[in-house]
């Protein structure tokens, strides 16, 4: 199968490995020369595009059958650029080419907003609490804008990223023994690389369409998340605050379940400390 990555990091990276191992012929993007050699030993062809730039795209796009649109942002300041215009550009590019039956994107449960720790599925409305949010709230709407019977959109809603080389510990190391506003009790979702790429192939495979969450099974009350997490690596724990109201704009837990009956087995259903 003929498949275009856009964008490469974390998650990219990976999908691009597992895709090129199963045999699929790849074409991968990068906004940084920098990883061009090394995106080169599992993709056919390498290519530096920005989404803003509507004529690269067509060139990587056109004659595939999956289009995978997996980019990040390296900072809030281009979101609107990195998510929503890059969208909005692969949309025209796909509804000028015939050959594309299926487009994955890796989106943000951020979407969600703030659901006072219930569980939440695709049914429940989106609330946004900043526009950042807003901005992927967005982009979220254009690229289901173009599902039709020819062409499947599916939207992965991710849970927070963690892995190899992105391990808990690595990304909150600097939180142990400090005071944190709030009580704790709010809901923390993550998701390990592995289940993101065994998510993105079942999507591909299944031709899946619509709204996906991509969770593990275990939200936890961020309080108890940093309990274990210091205490499984012998450092000092998290004072909470209850004077303070906590600066966390997301308090959710992400039901996995439609997603699980589409056919995922996770391989961490609980959160790896």
């Amino acid at each position: 199968m003929k498949i275009t990555i856009i964008g490469c990091g974390y998650v990219g990276i990976a999908i691009a490995r597992f895709w090129n191992q199963a045999g699929h012929n790849l074409t991968v993007t990068t906004t940084t020369p920098d990883k061009v050699e090394q995106l080169s030993q599992f993709a056919e062809e390498v290519a530096i595009v920005k989404g803003n730039e509507p004529n690269t795209l067509q060139k990587v796009i056109q004659d595939r059958d999956v289009v995978l649109l997996c980019v990040g942002a390296k900072n809030r300041s281009n979101y609107q650029e990195v998510y929503l215009e890059t969208a909005k550009n692969v949309v025209e590019v796909i509804k000028n080419n015939s050959n594309v039956k299926q487009l994955i994107y890796t989106g943000s449960y951020a979407v969600l907003g703030d659901k006072n720790g219930a569980w939440t599925d695709e049914t429940e409305s989106i609330d946004p609490a900043n526009k950042h949010s807003e901005i992927l709230c967005k982009t979220e709407e254009v690229l289901l804008s173009i599902q039709s019977e020819k062409l499947k959109v599916c939207v992965l809603r991710l849970a927070g990223i963690y892995g190899e080389r992105r391990e808990l510990i690595k990304i909150f190391r600097s939180r142990a023994g400090t005071t944190r506003p709030g009580t704790g009790e709010d809901y923390s979702n993550w998701i390990h690389l592995e289940d993101i790429v065994n998510g993105i192939e079942l999507a591909r495979a299944k031709e899946l369409t619509g709204i996906y969450n991509l969770n593990c099974d275990e939200p936890l009350p961020t309080r108890e998340f940093f309990q274990r997490l210091f205490t499984t690596h012998n450092l000092p724990p998290i004072t909470w605050d209850e004077s303070a109201d906590s600066v966390r704009p997301y308090n959710t837990r992400l039901s996995n379940k439609k997603i699980k009956a589409a056919g995922l087995k996770l391989t961490y259903p609980q959160i790896m400390f």
